[in-house]
């Protein structure tokens, strides 16, 4: 049977089923939210929800990808609305984590729903097959677990649970939804207590806090150190607590306490403190205070012997500098923890048992070990998952000392060593593999997924140098991979730039310009640029700036199609590459703009000029252009250096247009910016003829002004803003021209150039730039 889901249903409008049918009108599915009538319903039946939608419009981050969306979602109650369940193709029970509750709600889907329809629970650890007790034999086939993790649109991780009945194209079909459609990293978990991310996630903070309490470490002290440094989230162990919030946490502990026997019943015994903590509402963010409290400018951490909130600390030790100068994770934790320093062998303790319940558990909680290792990466923001990690640092090595400590190690982790396989994975020829029964198997991949890492290792690079790759991603297609520090433009990008056309329009069809990086590029390289700034070297700083407009008009007139791929910060410079592309194939989550001025400077290599025109050739033929609201337009996006929240915010911007593409999956984003270049090269690409650009020249200019002067009288911007806002002004209106004037692009990238070099030699600007690299944020002097 084929399945499609054209509409669907989410019952219970709680933070996590508002979240999810707010992630599902993101990619454009238009849900039914419904929730119990209200005892006090005050005239509105559908309160629940409606109260719900109201707060998805407030909540930081945004659920939605743009305001607009709200209208995919229709608010109804459990009483009036039942039988709209007969119109979904899909409907998710997202109640309370209660098993009669959710039985009792099933037995309602199951008389209203339609044959065929897909249903799923969203539950956190409940047993699945419990839940189909007395259901018709149609509703066993269709259903599963579908454990989505908070919040929706932003965390990867979708745990898929079958059940015994579970059809097998059904679950074949959520797994491809959940990849394809949903942007998820689908992993399919066996109906054990908690799956699997919350299962291991939830034993190590255990784990964590026992450890923390043996060595006597404050809260703060514990994560300074199981942060960014072993390969966790900046919000390490007790931040994250907060965030999740206590309750939660306690809820799904006792969950797998309730359910599992011997020494891992000992470790999920909740803590006294934690729950003394949670009788006195101290559980986290939501409650405004938990392990650390905010006051004022200050974060306090909590001292769970004394329940006072203190001064935050953290650890410090000879062995944890000396591990932070390591270059890598691999070496920075072999460092650590096979070491006698304090922070070692405390991140030994907590680490070690993770790795062997890891895996006590593959076969248990999942098929392998690939499916808990992706799990935790995606679910819990790991870095490495537990055999990516125990890889690293040695799996023989680690297993002798575990043994020496009596920590056991399963049999088959023994069997294996004993076999001579030193690691759980294998790399050859740019193919990865990895430890079965016996035997290494290959990683089943979505032909979607394009990794560079492992094209590196099949040859795949034609041209390098310090800040960039080129390297062929088959099809004859070449990919431009920027990979300086933070991605930062400097003359080895350029250059490379130049090099990836020169190719392309001999030898292939096309170039996409992509990375997997962090983020796609957070701008030019600041500090490149105040160096000279500071040396008085103009010469230089304009044969940066001449270059860099020179290679963004190249990809912008290649005879073949560029097609750009952004996504997370696409910043100042990154925003410039973008712009003169063919076509931007952008990530769901990029968040583009072009935010100069917050370094005391305007964009440089021809941003200005190309987001009037992008404005200009969104507007209907026919329309009467009004040159003046176009110039407003883009003066304000660039003086109050507004970046979108999502890619679909960048169409508003303008940084997009309805015709550049939007990828759901980042996985998938550099093989869908490929199959474009494909499609435009077989449709005849041809390069944009070079065109003159009407502009308001000094009456624009005027006009411009007005709106930044109020501001600066009203206090709202600084005497060096005005300056900047005076260039940026010039700049986009044109110059000194009359209205209406037709310029050519060089015309305006040369006066562009002179306002960046004025603003440059600025003393208050190269404050600006010194401040932004040393502190990470802009100055307002």
């Amino acid at each position: 049977m084929t399945y499609r889901i054209n509409k669907a249903a989410v019952i219970g409008s709680g933070v996590m089923g508002a979240g999810i049918a707010a992630h599902l009108a993101n990619v454009g599915i238009p849900t039914l939210l419904l929730d119990i009538v209200p005892k006090e319903e005050n005239g509105d039946r559908n309160q629940l929800a409606n109260t719900a939608l109201k707060r998805l419009l407030k909540e930081k981050p945004a659920p939605l990808t743009h305001k607009k969306r709200l209208s995919f979602i229709t608010p109804g109650n459990m009483e009036d609305d039942l039988e709209k369940l007969a119109e979904v193709d899909w409907i998710i029970e997202v109640v309370v984590e209660n098993l009669e509750v959710k039985k009792q709600v099933l037995a309602l889907v199951d008389k209203h729903r339609c044959t065929g329809s897909i249903v799923s629970s969203n539950t956190s650890g409940i047993s699945v097959e419990a839940m189909t007790d007395g259901r018709s034999d149609d509703f066993r086939a269709h259903f599963l677990g579908t454990h989505f993790f908070n919040p929706p649109r932003y965390l990867k991780l979708l745990e898929v649970i079958p059940t015994r009945d579970t059809n097998q194209d059904v679950l074949n079909f959520i797994k491809c939804f959940g990849e394809d459609i949903l942007g998820k990293g689908v992993v399919e978990a066996k109906d054990t207590p908690n799956f699997i991310a919350n299962r291991i996630g939830t034993y190590g903070l255990l784990v964590t806090v026992r450890e923390m309490r043996a060595a006597g470490l404050s809260i703060g002290e514990v994560d300074s150190i199981t942060g960014t440094l072993i390969g966790r989230p900046k919000s390490a162990t007790f931040r994250t607590l907060d965030v999740v919030g206590l309750d939660t946490f306690i809820h799904v502990a006792q969950n797998v306490y309730d359910q599992v026997e011997g020494a891992e019943k000992q470790v999920f015994t909740v803590p006294e403190f934690m729950k003394e903590m949670q009788k006195h509402d101290l559980i986290g963010s939501k409650a405004g205070k938990g392990f650390y409290w905010k006051k004022g400018k200050e974060i306090l951490e909590l001292n769970p012997e004394t329940f006072q909130y203190e001064p935050r600390k953290k650890l410090r030790t000879t062995g944890l500098e000396m591990a932070k100068q390591s270059k890598g994770l691999e070496n920075r934790l072999k460092a650590l923890l096979y070491s006698d320093d304090p922070a070692g062998q405390f991140l030994w303790k907590i680490i070690a048992p993770v790795l062997a319940i890891s895996a006590e558990l593959v076969g248990e909680i999942a098929d392998d070990l690939v499916a808990i290792d992706q799990a935790m990466k995606w679910g819990f923001g790991w870095k490495s998952g537990p055999f990516e990690l125990w890889d690293a640092i040695g799996v023989e090595r680690a297993a002798k000392k575990m043994e020496k400590e009596k920590i056991p190690v399963p049999q088959w982790i023994q069997t294996m060593l004993a076999a001579g396989h030193s690691s759980f994975y294998r790399e050859e020829q740019g193919e990865r593999s990895f430890y079965k029964q016996g035997e290494y198997r290959a990683i089943a991949k979505n032909p979607k997924e394009i990794d560079l890492r492992l094209l590196k290792q099949q040859g795949k690079i034609m041209k390098k140098n310090s800040g960039a790759n080129l390297m062929d991603i088959g099809d004859e297609v070449l990919l431009l991979e920027f990979q300086s520090p933070n991605n930062a433009i400097g003359f080895d990008i350029i250059q490379m730039i130049h090099s990836a056309i020169d190719e392309v329009e001999k030898n292939y069809k096309g170039l996409v310009i992509g990375n997997q990086g962090k983020n796609f590029c957070v701008g030019a390289n600041l500090a490149m640029i105040l160096m000279a700034a500071q040396d008085d070297d103009v010469f230089e700083v304009d044969l940066v700036v001449r270059k860099f407009q020179e290679a963004m008009l190249r990809i912008k007139y290649s005879e073949k199609p560029v097609v750009i791929a952004p996504f997370g910060m696409t910043l100042g410079g990154g925003a410039e590459v973008s712009l003169p592309a063919a076509h931007i194939q952008a990530s769901m989550e990029t968040y583009i703009g072009l935010v100069e001025t917050g370094v005391g400077l305007i964009p440089g290599g021809g941003g200005n000029k190309e987001l009037y025109l992008k404005i200009l050739r969104n507007i209907p033929k026919g329309v009467e252009v009004d040159l003046q609201a176009v110039a407003n337009r883009v003066f304000e996006t660039i003086a109050m250096a507004k970046v979108s929240t999502s890619a679909e915010e960048a169409i508003e911007n303008n940084f997009l247009s309805q015709m550049d593409g939007i990828s759901v999956n980042n996985d998938h984003l550099l093989w869908d910016a490929k199959q474009r270049v494909l499609a435009l090269y077989e449709q005849g690409y041809r390069p944009p003829e070079p065109e003159k650009i009407p502009v308001t020249g000094e009456t624009g200019y005027a006009a411009l002004l007005v709106g930044a002067e109020a501001m600066r009288l009203s206090g709202y911007i600084s005497e060096h803003d005005m300056k900047i806002a005076k260039k940026l002004a010039y700049v986009i209106a044109g110059g000194n021209l009359p209205y209406g004037t037709m310029v050519d692009e060089q015309y305006l990238l040369n006066i562009e150039r002179e306002a960046f070099i004025q603003l440059v030699s600025e003393p208050k600007s190269q404050q600006r730039m010194q401040h932004m690299l040393m502190k990470g944020k802009p100055l307002r002097n």
